[in-house]
Order: structure tokens, then sequence, then C-alpha cells
């Protein structure tokens, strides 16, 4: 199990690495938003995950900002949550746990995240995404939030890594590059590409800022448009995938959800229970995953 040979991860230098210092590649799946896709967050998906499609790191990505979101269903929201925590664990796989918005919502995420430090914090299997995707937000307005939020979790988690958000759906990486956060430990920056939309440009922006000092996490990414639909680019796909494993760059795939659209790894109305699933039921870019995945575990 991955966590068991790697325990607590830390950030040296660029580089995700476990406790011995060696450098750690981490792939796998992001569950879809909470508040849509809850069903899908329970113990059979990440078992399924976890042991068949060999993913070493899932994303609970609880949506905030939305219908039926964290903010007007907080009970909802934190189970689908602990659902999916709990289970990695147990299945011995890294989880990151998601503050899934496009908004800032300080308190809140301050509220949120001291919970979880309290109840996780003493577990490596757990990372901290603070702001899934800026979009309007400046710089300088995300940094200040982020720098406020990792002060929330360091006074209750010294150590498990933090995910910082970039503007513009987490492609501004440059931005971050030229004002890092300072003195603070184990942080990444995330960078998220849907590859028929994202190309050679976004991978020469990550480099360039990977050449300044900045870590990154690749804590979404897909093989479409950025809409979540249109083709599925299989070549520009294996472009981005030959490129972070030849950077070391750790990811997880979106989505685990059911809606009718390319990035929707299952069929609408495949069962909630993962045990019942047959091989219909998932969708191209799903096999793709789930291959990549398998053909990559080490």
């Amino acid at each position: 199990m991955v966590v068991s040979q790697n325990a607590q991860l830390q950030v040296i230098g660029t580089q995700l690495s476990n406790k011995n210092g060696e450098p750690v590649v981490l792939r796998g799946v992001s569950f879809g938003w909470s508040n849509e896709w809850g069903v899908y967050y329970n113990k059979q998906v990440v078992k399924k995950l976890a042991t068949d499609w060999k993913a070493t790191v899932l994303r609970a990505s609880m949506g905030v900002g939305a219908e039926n979101d964290y903010l007007k269903n907080p009970v909802y929201a934190e189970k689908c949550v602990t659902n999916v925590v709990n289970q990695a664990i147990k299945e011995g796989v890294y989880v990151i746990i998601d503050f899934h918005t496009h908004s800032i919502f300080e308190p809140e995420a301050k509220a949120f995240f001291t919970k979880m430090a309290k109840k996780y914090g003493n577990y490596p299997n757990v990372v901290y995404e603070i702001f899934n995707e800026p979009i309007k937000q400046p710089w300088s307005e995300v940094k200040v939030y982020a720098e406020s939020i990792i002060s929330t979790i360091r006074a209750i988690d010294p150590d498990n890594v933090i995910l910082v958000g970039t503007p513009h759906w987490d492609q501004d990486i440059h931005l971050a590059a030229a004002d890092p956060i300072l003195n603070q430990k184990n942080i990444m920056y995330t960078v998220h590409f849907y590859a028929a939309t994202h190309k050679q440009w976004l991978r020469d922006r990550t480099d360039a800022a990977i050449a300044k000092g900045i870590p990154v996490f690749v804590s979404e990414c897909a093989g479409m448009e950025a809409s979540g639909d249109g083709f599925l680019d299989e070549a520009e796909w294996k472009l981005w995938v030959e490129w972070m494993e030849s950077r070391k760059l750790s990811w997880a795939c979106w989505s685990m959800s059911a809606k009718e659209e390319t990035c929707s790894m299952l069929i609408p109305n495949t069962p909630a229970n993962a045990k019942l699933w047959k091989e219909t039921d998932i969708k191209p870019w799903g096999k793709l995953v789930r291959e990549n995945l398998i053909r990559l575990y080490n």
C-alpha cells in the first residue's frame, strides 16, 4: 500500500517526497462535486479505485458555492468527505480534502479545515486543498486567503501537505511563481488542465514556474475540452501524461461522476455500489484513466 511504503509526505525543493526524502508520484481520481455526485462518495467506490484501478490518491471534492453545497447542507457535505477519507485510510492510499469552490469563503474554510485538521491531522494519508479554482480573483487576494487558511491548519497539523490554487482556473501558475508564499513548508501550488484545450503553452508555463522553485501538484486534469465535454483528445492527453511523469508530478483525473458529458467516468445511472459496476458502465474516459493508472502503478 502506497501510504505504508511512503508514510509522511514532504516537499523537498519542488518535489513531493516520502518520509525518506525520495521522490513520490501520486496518480489517481477526483470525485465529482459532492453536492451533485455524493452518491459515489462511499466505501465501495473508494475500494474499487484503490484496488482495481490502482489509484494511489483520491480527491474528495466538497462543493462550496453551488446548489445544495457545504454552505447550505454542511452535514451532508462533511459526510461525503469523511466517507472517502475514512475508507482511503483503510485502503492505505492518500486522499485530498478539497474545498471545491471558485470563490473565497474564508470564515467557512477556516471552520471546515479546523475540523478536518483536528480529525485527520495525525494521519499521513491526508492532503489539504484549500481553494479548488480561483476564477476572477487576483493572486494578491488568493495569496492572502491562502496564508490565512495555511496558518489555521498549521496551528493543528504542522506537517501534512497543503495545496494552493492559482488564478484563472489554476492556469496562472506564473503569478504565484512571481510572488510565492514565504516561510511555509510542505505547500504546493496546483495546475489544472483539460488536454483538448490546454496544450504546450501551459506545460511551458508550468516548467518555468518549477524552474523558479515552485512545487506543482496537478490536482485536476482530464483529456477533453475545458468545459468537461467535447472530444477526448487522446494524443494530447498522452503528451500531458508523459510530461507529468518526466517531471515526477502527481495528478488526479476529473471526475468520478455519471453525468452526460465526456469527463464523467461513468454512464448515467451507474449504481452507487461499485461492486455492481459492469464494464459497460465505464465510459471511454474512465477506461483511459484506469488503463493509465494500472500501467503506471508502482
